[in-house]
């Protein structure tokens, strides 16, 4: 018999509907394994609430007024407010801090009435604020990767990516603003989505830069995350201004679709210099397996994909700074205890409040906004976003799915990037530019690179073309079997 970790969602809750086993045995065998963490990928439980939440996905599968995902364990990234764990975004200046209400994901995701039923196990470790490509920004702990313990997770998602590759959790909640579902899913081997921005509610979400974060599912298949985003997206214009008025829909309904005819792009400045050998290899092998499936590959061009590193790093930076202007100690998070003045207060509390990264991302911002370097940065950069973005519907007319290697090499080890922010930045020349553009993405396990280090393929879709980015991610999974592969933290 199969472990029970060792099942998909998707099976999970098809075992659920059929009770075979209930949501409370589900509960208590994850939050087990997932208390005896050993890769930092937890931040904080709490195990009464959780049983509580499994209490009431059984209430409701026995009375037939379940969600489709009923009794799923799962567990939240902790950049999404909860009421009942702590939120504090990996960061001090919010440390220990309970949230009045729910984000609209984890309400969407959750028991509470017209949830998907999934309950929740705990809250996830990240880089702070969700700025870093590696997981060590976290304030608490860093995150290690369950296939090699000395190498990163990949970020600021790791915590997510970490738990669901060593099987501690089925599923996890990530965000993605440069890259922070697609770079982590690709380094710990599983399966991940940032669906077009405005499809999920920012609401409740914290806030690093605001036209750019995303929220979206990690787990290890394409038909997991499918079910996930399924309940997660949809209209939340009473509570988010940046929200689509775009109905939700069933973005599983095209998995088992042939792929024969579909057109995938392969753009050349992502098989350049800096492409490690190992990564080109399991792509490449990966696009033969697409051809293999009917599809015709087409070869593109990408021109901005070089500036897109630093009109990210102008752009997030900016908003970053003016969204963390709201953590000054006043109303809640962090108060220094040594102060003389309201001023000294705002300096002192954030000087202890945030961590090195934030700062730096924080006096970037502050910089480029500034009287006399606004319409010289800030403005050009947003000018070449434009760009960038028509760069891909230009793109599009010719293909219908864009693919290529996630991150240029696999997960580099602990410390290896931490004296050189730029090298951490580089990393993420391949998935920042469908961020900047706003459109879906998402990372499949491809293989092994150096080190047998995880690879993921990148997989970019048109806007409002989730369905179809997952239905050809779910076919390559069906033709083989890296999303399957255990790592030694994982049994």
């Amino acid at each position: 018999m199969t472990a029970l970790h060792d099942m998909t969602v998707a099976a999970l809750a098809a075992e659920l509907r059929a009770k075979k086993i209930n949501a409370t045995e589900l509960a208590q065998h994850f939050l087990a394994r997932s208390q005896a963490d050993t890769f930092g990928a937890f931040l904080s439980f709490n195990p009464e609430a959780t049983l509580a939440q499994a209490k009431e996905a059984d209430a409701q599968l026995a009375a037939g007024t379940a969600g489709p995902l009923a009794g799923v364990p799962m567990a939240h990234k902790d950049i999404f407010v909860t009421t009942d764990f702590p939120t504090t975004a990996g960061s001090k200046i919010l440390e220990g801090y309970r949230s009045p209400f729910d984000a609209t994901v984890v309400r969407k995701l959750g028991v509470q009435a017209g949830g998907a039923g999934m309950v929740n196990v705990g809250k996830l470790n990240c880089d702070e604020f969700a700025m870093g490509s590696s997981n060590e920004n976290s304030a608490y702990k860093p995150v290690t990767n369950p296939w090699d313990t000395s190498r990163v997770p990949g970020g600021s998602s790791g915590g997510s990516s970490a738990a669901v590759a060593a099987r501690l959790v089925p599923a996890a909640t990530g965000t993605d603003t440069g890259g922070s579902i697609r770079q982590p899913a690709s380094f710990c081997g599983i399966t991940g989505i940032k669906p077009t921005y405005g499809r999920a509610s920012r609401y409740g979400m914290i806030a690093y830069a605001s036209s750019l974060d995303q929220a979206g599912p990690m787990s290890r298949t394409a038909e997991d995350c499918a079910l996930m985003l399924s309940a997660m997206c949809g209209p939340d214009l009473d509570r988010d201004s940046t929200s689509l008025d775009v109905p939700a829909e069933n973005f599983a309904r095209d998995l088992n679709a042939p792929l024969g005819g579909l057109r995938i792009g392969i753009p050349k400045e992502f098989f350049g210099e800096g492409l490690a050998s190992g990564v080109r290899t399991a792509v490449d092998a990966a696009l033969k397996e697409y051809e293999k499936l009917g599809v015709k590959l087409v070869p593109i061009s990408l021109p901005r994909t070089e500036l897109s590193i630093p009109v990210y790093y102008i752009i997030a930076p900016a908003e970053a700074s003016s969204n963390l202007s709201r953590f000054d100690g006043v109303k809640f998070g962090h108060r220094t205890k040594d102060y003389t003045d309201l001023v000294s207060m705002y300096k002192r509390s954030r000087a202890e409040g945030f961590g090195e990264e934030v700062k730096r991302r924080i006096m970037t911002g502050a910089y480029v906004l500034s009287h006399g370097y606004y319409d010289a940065y800030y403005l050009q950069a947003q000018k070449i976003r434009r760009m960038i973005s028509d760069d891909f519907q230009q793109a599009f007319k010719v293909c219908d799915v864009i693919a290529g290697p996630v991150a240029p090499t696999v997960a580099w080890k602990l410390g290896e990037k931490t004296d050189d922010p730029v090298a951490n930045y580089l990393a993420d020349i391949f998935t920042l530019p469908a961020s900047l553009a706003g459109l879906p993405g998402m990372s499949v396990p491809a293989g092994f690179g150096e080190n047998d280090m995880p690879v993921g393929l990148q997989l970019i879709g048109n806007y409002f073309k989730e369905a179809q980015l997952l239905n050809a991610a779910h076919r390559l999974q069906q033709a083989t079997d890296f999303h399957l592969r255990q790592t030694g933290g994982a049994k």
